[in-house]
């Protein structure tokens, strides 16, 4: 007969409730972070004239994988966001001459976005304005730890959705 109560078995008790502090604190930190990196990516792309999310859509209307370019309907799913949201990045990088619409040859009801060649200048800026915000962020870190922290990342990132709850 077991006679541990149930506190002291492990994954109960006690030590479910010290599992559950370093979770939290481990949330919190990572949020912390989050908002950090924000931050310093914001400061870097401001000379550029250019928000954190036209970074993205800029990024991915250059890597779109579909052979064409994307339709707004395409990066609206793509970002995760709504339709609406996509049309005023879309209106902020046209008006910087970074995409342009136009008619699908195919179907001229439907509109593509394209990547200028202001856009391909543009991108090249932010690619070195991503490495200076992310050696900014990773200073204090040295190769080993950036190396240990990179494959953290990537099994955070990488883990399957129902370990992802």
């Amino acid at each position: 007969m077991n006679t541990a109560s149930e506190s002291e078995l492990p994954g109960t008790g006690s030590t479910t409730g010290s599992a559950d502090s370093t979770n939290g604190m481990l949330a919190e930190q990572l949020l912390r972070l989050t908002r950090r990196l924000h931050r310093i990516q914001k400061r870097h792309l401001e000379p550029l004239g250019i928000t954190p999310a036209q970074s993205r859509l800029l990024r991915l209307v250059s890597h779109y994988d579909g052979g064409t370019s994307p339709r707004m309907a395409d990066l609206a799913a793509r970002l995760e966001v709504v339709p609406r949201a996509v049309t005023t990045l879309v209106d902020g990088l046209e008006a910087a001459d970074c995409v342009r619409r136009a008619p699908d040859p195919a179907n001229r009801r439907v509109i593509r976005i394209e990547l200028t060649d202001t856009g391909r200048a543009t991108l090249r800026r932010l690619r070195n304005a991503r490495t200076d915000a992310a050696e900014e962020i990773l200073a204090p870190l040295t190769a080993a730890q950036r190396e240990v922290l990179g494959g953290l990342l990537n099994a955070l990132a990488d883990a399957p959705a129902e370990r992802r709850c």
